[in-house]
């Protein structure tokens, strides 16, 4: 599925493939309400894959801004 997300660090919109489905987006919407964990709803997604649905930071976002692993 493709899900667009804004970035909070830089504003930038970015769209990405997920392997997600509209009932774990769902989910995902309504976390705080069900008391979810992004872990929970998308196991089989990487950190940085959940790290966009949370923020909307890329992982190339990350590293221009952070840096890379030492």
């Amino acid at each position: 599925m493709l899900v667009t997300n804004i970035s909070q660090l830089s504003g930038k919109e970015t769209t990405l493939e997920l392997d997600i489905t509209h009932e774990q987006l769902e989910r995902f919407e309504n976390r705080r309400a069900n008391g979810e964990y992004v872990q929970t709803i998308f196991p089989h997604l990487t950190p940085a894959e959940r790290e966009f649905l949370l923020t909307g930071i890329t992982p190339i976002e990350w590293n221009d801004i952070f840096g890379g692993h030492e």
